[in-house]
Parts: C-alpha cells; structure tokens; sequence
C-alpha cells in the first residue's frame, strides 16, 4: 500500500511529532479493529517497532495516522524529514504477516 508521511505541524529534530497516514481503504483492508497495536519493520533498521491503533482517531475518516518517535527518527536518518509544507514523502507499506508492516522509501 502506498502511504505518505505525517507531521503534527511541529518537526522535532528527536523524531517526536512524527508517523504515517493511511488511506481509509487501505485501513480497513489490510488493519484489524481487534489489534491493539501493529509491528513496523523500518527498512534498513534492525529493531521492530510497536506502534499503537487502539485509539478512536486511528479509525475515524479525519484520522488514520500511524504516530511513533521511532518512525519520526527512520524519516529524519533518510533524510525524508523536513519535508516542504504540502508535501510530505511518499512510502511503501507492505503486509508481512498477522499485525506486521514493512515500511519502505517508495522507488
């Protein structure tokens, strides 16, 4: 699936403020209401990374956002963050397994 990355309105340099906005469509096919939380593999990172969807906005229309430090710090080291205002970078989101992501650079 492809996804963009997401920004509070605030880029903080620790990777705070950060995370991955998923179409509606995409959430419901490929996310279960039933997880707590997902596993993100960042490409090129050889830590996991547990992020959080038991949250309302997760599954709102307005929503859909993927927040976590971690992939904050994953769109810095990739030089992916900053981006310019309106354009945020466009990523690969692909289903491992049960609950696991792997996250890409799109290309």
């Amino acid at each position: 699936m492809i996804v963009k990355a997401w920004n509070n309105g605030t880029h903080h340099n620790d990777g705070n403020g950060y995370g991955i906005k998923i179409t509606s469509r995409d959430r419901d096919q490929y996310f279960d209401p039933s997880w707590k939380t997902i596993i993100l593999d960042l490409d090129g990172e050889n830590a996991l990374v547990e992020v959080n969807i038991n949250k309302t906005s997760f599954w709102t229309e307005a929503c859909r956002e993927l927040i976590s430090k971690e992939i904050g710090k994953w769109l810095i080291k990739n030089k992916l963050a900053p981006w310019p205002v309106g354009k945020p970078p466009v990523l690969e989101m692909v289903q491992m397994g049960e609950r696991h992501f792997r996250l890409t650079k799109k290309g």
